[in-house]
């Protein structure tokens, strides 16, 4: 049965596993899951992927969820080359202490302006009712949008994020820098494609000055946006900028 993948075009968990998936070339049938009319919250998606998020895999009958499982799931199904995880075990646990550190910190992180920026305007319009009817409506994500509130999030921790952000981009300068080519050395990994969105993402928010002095970061994510897996990933329509437009004129303030 092929492989059918529910995802959102701009959700950056969703094009670390279309890059993965042209990374292994494996075909696979694209199912949209439409968040405007809460199709994540539907029965029949939530059948699938219990937390109302994307993405999720459909194989076989078997649903698969968690994007950075999923990306390890691809590596274990379709063992061909091109190998994404070292076949040393001690660079393979290395590439999953990454892993860890990139879906705790840098993609926590990344959320906070990505909706201050986008949807702050569109929480303010609302009634304080309004919004925690809206907060409400996916237990998973409450205590996010309960930190950010309809006002926006504080300063504190928006400054926080910040801070994340950077940190993030000064552990990838060191091991770039000490080990390169990429972050597990010489061999492209799962862990190059989970925090390349992130950067894409941190580009289109105005953030690219984060790496201004990090040369060999600088020089990663442009290697990895001049692959062929990152521009089928990024096909047209799949960027926040494309869906939100008004972010780029905030982007440019």
């Amino acid at each position: 049965m092929a492989l059918e993948l529910y995802h959102l075009d701009h959700s950056t968990c969703s094009q670390k596993v279309r890059i993965c998936l042209a990374e292994k070339g494996v075909d696979w049938v694209s199912r949209p899951v439409d968040f405007a009319v809460r199709e994540n919250l539907s029965p029949e998606y939530l059948a699938i992927n219990p937390n109302g998020v994307v993405p999720a895999f459909m194989h076989d009958g078997t649903a698969i969820i968690e994007s950075t499982v999923m990306c390890e799931y691809l590596e274990e199904v379709w063992p061909d080359e091109p190998r994404l995880s070292p076949s040393d075990p001690k660079k393979r646990a290395n590439m999953r202490a990454w892993l860890r550190f990139i879906d705790e910190v840098p993609s926590m992180a990344v959320r906070v302006p990505s909706f201050q920026n986008v949807f702050l305007d569109r929480f303010k319009a609302m009634s304080a009712e309004e919004y925690a009817a809206f907060r409400d409506s996916n237990p998973l994500r409450r205590d996010f949008f309960m930190r950010m509130n309809h006002t926006g999030f504080s300063d504190d921790e928006y400054g926080n994020a910040m801070l994340q952000l950077r940190a993030t981009v000064g552990r990838m300068e060191e091991a770039l820098t000490e080990e390169g080519p990429w972050l597990i050395g010489s061999q492209f990994t799962v862990a190059d494609i989970c925090v390349a969105p992130l950067f894409e993402r941190m580009d289109e928010l105005g953030l690219s000055d984060m790496w201004c002095d990090a040369p060999a970061v600088a020089d990663w994510f442009a290697r990895i946006k001049a692959r062929s897996s990152f521009q089928t990933a990024f096909y047209p329509g799949s960027r926040l900028r494309d869906v939100y437009p008004e972010l780029l004129e905030k982007a440019s303030v």
